[in-house]
């Protein structure tokens, strides 16, 4: 007799391009691990696995006897797998060609490795959108699982859920299994038995029901509370128990099996959107707070379930606008796929074309790319990551052209202009073999990316420090949720403290050349907390772009007519490339100085992946003399010189003045919401030299920086085979 109800689990493992070694360390011994030891001896119960590219590559490399039981589990029926886009982009990100070409190196990767069938995919995020349908199945996949969320977003109520569904674009047709939210929120957290009943409840009212859990792996031992509940107090056997307990109605299966076996309930067009909690996340944070006061008082009157099914919230792609440096990383991103692209169509093949698709690939995770209660937009090491592997595939091109940093290969240098960050205004991009760097002269003619190709690592992968909804919950204190294990949603947990302190807000974005007047009796304290006031409209007001080029130079030259505190002021900086050099020169010129007033006037820096913490990270003097870590608040006069030098990254950055410079240095720090609580991050090193102004006899005044990178302690160790464990520069 057919069982009365069908239990599809459905795991999720991921760990993002970049996170550190021992957080894989950690979340295979605390999820992965165990997890395949408690279920292994069930061998009447059938699960699915979906785990990222990203973390299969490094669990073959770290644990490949952990692969091998997957292989096992695989041949015996035990364990379908379920493929995905290779490193885990957000789909309806990248460009419809990268989606199908993840989907499928993947699916070769995981039938090659696990003698897989890969019929179904894990959509990253479960964000959706009708036009991925095509695509997917054109990857050569059958069946996806989104969230029950979605389906009720197309009009359908949870009694017509237990089941699947085809939707098609394009004549394409795809089947879509819909996750469970209550499940969701039980497993791990309720008692087995709170599980079973509900599945009782559900196979009373619709017999023949399939159901379906899909959620994240790192539930089961990595999330706070959940190793002690899931393994050691022996959650996950009794749910495993449980389920074998009750196998005369009760059946754990597989998408492949229901899909196989079950016809489907219905036609239906799913409403582009993620879970829940993420349509939320993406809206902007006054919106959040006004929905989630407007959500409680719907709840006390008792109406909320009724009208869920018709609220929504906010769309994924905004949190490109949300977090302006996701968008401009975004951009970066497309633009090293449209040139991956070009040369595809110019006839390039080969192995380096091969591997500067799977360095784009990569830096097309999703983590760095949003923010929530997850999302690494808050997180260096993720965005640097991101960062490091779409440089990486621009040096491999480069390498295809003759036009690599490496000896031997061409010098050049080259300028142009146009709308690179898909804001409909043009930016230019000055590059040469060894630096690329992107200025916004529309947006006060700041810098806001420098790649050091060497190294593959952009220093301006900075972030703003801004309002989040949740810094509410922070003002409010420390809480822990109800019960012994908690959601993370639930959860107000403070990893440093004071953090009700820390929350500053910058009314600028974190690039570089941010050129600030400020009143004459401002302080350090003021300019690191946000709080002084401009008396310039230079910081976000257009200047005009010139390009000037030769064959071994090329010069933005940036202008504006401005006004400091009412008076009319002219600045001209011209940002100068030569060819080969890593060396960017700014020179400013301001004119029509008033002399009858002091202007003070500070351009801003800011350098991103150099983290504070540790003496081999650290500012020196122009004798190379120590001044200080890297996340210290330096007060410096007449300066002529700052080193900042990160030993580790092999990496030296030098200003260079050709004029006496009073210099503040400060860490720029968030507090950001993660898995495990609130943290204090350390996200930049702000540099800010600093003059009051005194004029020629024409009304002029005027300063050379030199911004000098020197990478070669980063390249002696790479010619040693040295490089630090985190490089992505292809060798």
């Amino acid at each position: 007799m057919n069982p009365l109800l069908r239990l599809v689990l459905v795991f999720h493992n991921h760990q993002p391009i970049g996170n550190f070694d021992g957080v894989f360390e950690q979340a295979y011994q605390d999820s992965y691990l165990p997890f395949l030891d408690v279920f292994e001896p069930y061998d009447r119960l059938q699960i699915a696995i979906h785990t990222s590219g990203s973390l299969m590559e490094w669990l073959d490399k770290n644990h490949p006897e952990y692969v091998d039981r997957l292989a096992r589990l695989v041949a015996a029926g035990r364990i379908e797998i379920v493929g995905g886009a290779y490193f885990e982009p957000i789909l309806t990100m990248i460009p419809s060609r990268d989606r199908i070409g993840q989907i499928t190196t993947y699916s070769r990767w995981l039938e090659t490795r696990l003698g897989a069938t890969v019929r179904g995919i894990w959509v990253p995020e479960r964000v959706w959108e009708q036009s991925m349908a095509s695509d997917i199945v054109q990857a050569g996949i059958g069946f996806t699982v989104l969230d029950d969320f979605h389906f009720k977003n197309a009009g359908l109520t949870a009694d017509e859920l237990h089941g699947y569904y085809v939707t098609e674009d394009e004549a394409q047709v795809l089947r879509v299994l819909p996750g469970s939210e209550p499940l969701r929120y039980m497993i791990p957290f309720q008692p087995p038995d709170d599980t079973i009943n509900y599945l009782r409840t559900v196979a009373n009212q619709h017999p023949g029901a399939v159901v379906v859990f899909g959620d994240d792996g790192e539930k089961f031992g990595t999330w706070p509370g959940t190793k002690e509940h899931v393994y050691e107090h022996g959650w996950l056997a009794q749910f495993f128990d449980a389920i074998s307990a009750n196998s005369d109605w009760l059946k754990a299966t597989t998408p492949s099996e229901v899909i196989d076996n079950i016809p489907p309930l219905g036609k239906l067009y799913i409403p582009e959107g993620s879970y829940r909690e993420m349509t939320e996340w993406s809206l902007p944070a006054e919106r959040i707070k006004e929905f989630e006061d407007a959500r409680q008082a719907v709840q006390q009157q008792g109406e909320w379930d009724r009208i869920a099914p018709f609220v929504r919230g906010g769309y994924w792609r905004n949190f490109k606008v949300k977090y302006p440096e996701t968008g401009a990383m975004y951009a970066r991103m497309q633009l090293v796929s449209q040139r991956l692209q070009e040369a595809v169509e110019a006839g390039a093949a080969g192995e380096l074309l091969g591997r500067a698709r799977m360095e784009l690939y990569r830096g097309q995770c999703n983590c760095s790319y949003w923010h929530g209660a997850f999302g690494g937009v808050y997180l260096p090491h993720l965005r640097n990551a991101v960062f490091g592997h779409l440089i990486a595939a621009d040096n491999l091109l480069d390498q295809m052209e003759n036009r690599s940093w490496r000896e031997g290969h061409d010098s050049w240098v080259e300028l142009e202009s146009r709308d690179f960050n898909l804001d409909g205004r043009p930016e230019a991009r000055l590059a040469n073999n060894r630096l690329t760097t992107f200025v916004a002269p529309v947006e006060g003619g700041q810098i806001y990316e420098l790649d050091i190709k060497p190294i593959c690592h952009n220093l301006l992968a900075t972030l703003t420090r801004r309002e989040e909804a949740y810094h509410r919950k922070v003002l409010g204190g420390e809480s822990e949720a109800d019960g012994d294990v908690s959601s993370i949603h639930d959860r107000v947990v403070f990893k440093q403290a004071g953090l009700d302190r820390r929350l500053e807000y910058d009314p600028w974005k974190r690039n570089s050349l941010v050129d600030h007047f400020y009143a004459t009796d401002v302080g350090v304290a003021d300019v690191t907390g946000g709080q002084a006031k401009e008396q310039g409209d230079f910081v976000h007001g257009p200047y005009e772009a010139r390009l000037r080029r030769s064959a071994a130079r090329v010069q933005l030259q940036l202008v504006r007519e401005g006004h400091v505190a009412g008076r009319p002021l002219r600045i001209t900086k011209g940002i100068t490339l030569n060819a080969s050099e890593p060396v960017l020169e700014v020179a400013y010129l301001l004119e029509d100085v008033p002399s009858d007033r002091k202007l003070f006037f500070a351009p801003e820096l800011n350098f991103s992946g150099l983290p504070s913490g540790a003496d081999d990270r650290s500012f020196r003097d122009s004798q190379g003399n120590f001044l200080g870590q890297l996340g210290a608040q330096l007060d410096l006069y007449d300066a002529d010189h700052l080193g900042l030098v990160d030993e580790w990254l092999g990496i030296d950055v030098g200003l260079a003045f050709d004029r006496p410079t009073a210099i503040w240095t400060y860490p720029v720090e968030t507090v950001s919401q993660s898995e495990s609580g609130f943290e204090l991050v350390h996200q930049s090193v702000a540099v800010v030299p600093h003059w009051n102004l005194v004029p020629d006899v024409n009304g002029c005044w005027s300063v050379t920086l030199r911004i000098t990178v020197d990478t070669r302690q980063a390249e002696e160790r790479g010619m040693k085979g040295a490089k630090p464990k985190f490089s992505v520069c292809p060798s």
